[in-house]
C-alpha cells in the first residue's frame, strides 16, 4: 500500500482513496490472501513507497529473477 494514495490530490485536495474504496481494497486483499493460502501459496503485503518496498523485498529474498508491476493510469489535466 503506497501512502501517497491516501493523501489529497494536487488539484482539489480530495482523498485519492476514500473510506469505502479503502474498505473494498482491504477486503479484496484479505480474500486474495485466503485464496492463495488454500492453494499453498501466500501474499506479501507491504506499506510504503513501492520504489523502496520492492528494493527492500528483493534484497531480503536475495534470489529474485524477475519483477512484474503495473503503472496507474493518470489523467492529464
Amino acid at each position: 500500500f503506497d501512502p501517497r494514495h491516501y493523501l489529497g490530490t494536487h488539484c482539489y485536495g480530495l482523498p485519492k482513496t476514500g473510506p469505502h474504496r479503502l474498505r473494498f481494497l482491504l477486503e479484496s486483499v484479505k480474500d486474495l490472501r485466503e485464496t492463495l493460502k488454500k492453494k499453498g501459496s501466500t501474499l506479501v503485503v507491504r506499506k510504503g513507497k513501492p520504489e523502496d518496498v520492492v528494493h527492500d523485498l528483493i534484497t531480503q529474498l536475495g534470489s529474485v529473477t524477475a519483477v512484474v508491476f503495473h503503472e496507474e493510469v493518470r489523467e492529464i489535466l
